[in-house]
């Protein structure tokens, strides 16, 4: 009865771990990051979590559902000959089982994660990934979000950038905006010209 309130307050103690990590100069996989988000979430609604219950909802966390519409936009990106890719807190290991089981595999061009640097987004070195992976400058690239927060950390560091604000959310009053906005994913293809 406390799935959706569990849900929000896990995702918000994920994140300010990730933030707090990174400012500390310290790290952790972004798995037990994600562990420690539930556990936190689950004291403070005062949910009992045992091993059992812990273990499915990690689970189910590894094996969350792309959206409808991202296949089938990952496929016309790919017929345009576009590259596509992955920029994620997320460790190699989450990212492999969360690629596969949403089935976007052959999809990607690029599944990058900042394990490598040790720091989460919205730090500077996380956000450089990209352009070094694909040996562009950050302006070049479209860089997308459904994450207000995240969609301001790539614009400020220099990428194109497309919030999918999927539920209509306010921006981010911080005086800078990202480069558009979008209500899904396949607003990405407004930016990239039809295959012959």
């Amino acid at each position: 009865g406390h799935g959706e309130r569990l849900a929000l307050l896990w995702r918000e103690k994920q994140i300010d771990y990730t933030r707090l990590l990174t400012l500390s100069g310290r790290y952790k996989p972004f798995w037990e990051v994600t562990r420690a988000g539930l556990r936190y979430a689950a004291a403070r609604l005062s949910l009992t979590l045992d091993d059992a219950a812990e273990e499915q909802l990690m689970n189910q966390y590894r094996h969350l559902s792309a959206f409808p519409e991202n296949r089938e936009v990952l496929v016309e990106l790919h017929r345009r000959g576009i590259g596509t890719g992955i920029l994620s807190n997320g460790d190699p290991q989450m990212l492999g089982v969360a690629v596969k089981s949403a089935g976007l595999t052959e999809l990607l061009t690029h599944v990058l994660s900042v394990h490598g640097v040790q720091r989460f987004k919205t730090d500077p070195a996380a956000y450089a990934l990209g352009p070094q992976a694909l040996k562009m400058p950050a302006h070049e690239i479209l860089f997308v979000s459904s994450n207000g927060w995240d969609a301001i950390g790539a614009t400020w560091f220099g990428y194109t950038t497309l919030w999918v604000n999927r539920s209509g959310m306010p921006p981010e009053q911080l005086d800078t905006e990202p480069t558009y906005n979008g209500r899904s994913l396949r607003d990405v293809l407004a930016h990239f010209p039809p295959a012959p």
